[in-house]
């Protein structure tokens, strides 16, 4: 049988898992199921692209995920790839068939809610440290760097007369980004206490108490741990706080091409996938207040 002979092509030719093996053959003869209940007389040889993508929709509708598709159609492929090259058949069937493209999961994000209890009521540690991680925590939120950006801030990359930072994003790219009144009185207050601490300054804008400039994983630490605090969500990193700066502007009436520059984006299309986000908290918004929702 074709798909004996298959089989055993992985086994011997292509050194295979058993693992492996066993689920190729799974996909096949859940294949064979679908156009033998079809038709009876067809077999592997003579199958087309219609029934393929009938088994796709079948699958589907069985609820199995884009991924798991994608997968048994992958099967499917090599199958037919050695059939081709066996000269059992002369035209390959999946030729113009695709898969169920997998869907986006949508970025995390914390409710303003939540990120005001986090500034304006969390007890920060006193002194130099404690002003320096609520300012970072509000510079990610009111800004939407990276984190990458924010360790490489300069002192001269922070104009606070003019209100504005400036960041170097991917591929050296540099865009300028407003702040408030609010956070440029947390930036004067976090550089008095540097100066305090480290008259000379130190090799970059936010530093440690040794005048060593930020290293990633301890930014990562510092967020985790304040955002512990507020919410109970599993990622708990500065990116989701750039969603949350990016997803909040948006819920604020922002023009998504004016987050896409403030985010330094290269794409549009990139933005776009915050307003699904925001689009979820409408529907939420929906169903809890409208009664026939």
């Amino acid at each position: 049988m074709l798909k004996d002979s298959f089989l055993k092509y992985l086994q011997f030719e292509k050194n295979y898992s058993d693992k492996t093996i066993v689920s190729y053959g799974i996909d096949l003869e859940k294949f064979e199921e679908y156009f033998k209940s079809v038709d009876e007389s067809l077999d592997f040889t003579v199958v087309d692209a219609d029934l393929i993508r009938g088994w796709v929709l079948s699958l589907m509708e069985e609820g199995y995920t884009a991924t798991s598709v994608n997968r048994k159609l992958s099967s499917l492929r090599s199958f037919y790839h050695y059939l081709l090259r066996q000269g059992v058949v002369s035209v390959d069937p999946l030729l113009k068939v695709t898969g169920p493209k997998k869907k986006k999961p949508l970025p995390v994000f914390i409710k303003d809610a939540d990120m005001t209890r986090l500034l304006d009521e969390t007890a920060f540690d006193a002194g130099f440290e404690g002003l320096r991680d609520r300012l970072i925590l509000e510079v990610f939120y009111e800004t939407g760097i990276r984190r990458s950006e924010l360790i490489g801030l300069t002192d001269a990359d922070v104009d606070l007369s003019a209100k504005q930072i400036k960041v170097t994003g991917k591929r050296n790219k540099q865009r300028l980004i407003p702040f408030g009144d609010e956070l440029k009185e947390d930036i004067e207050a976090y550089l008095s206490a540097r100066k305090d601490l480290l008259p000379e300054g130190g090799e970059a804008f936010f530093v440690r108490r040794n005048g060593k400039a930020m290293y990633p994983y301890l930014v990562y630490l510092l967020v985790k741990r304040y955002l512990s605090r507020v919410v109970s969500l599993k990622k708990k990193s500065p990116h989701v706080l750039r969603h949350t700066f990016a997803t909040s502007m948006l819920n604020n009436h922002a023009e998504l091409s004016a987050v896409k520059e403030l985010l330094g984006h290269e794409s549009l299309t990139t933005t776009e996938v915050y307003t699904h986000t925001t689009f979820e908290e409408l529907k939420k918004v929906y169903e809890q207040a409208h009664p026939r929702a």
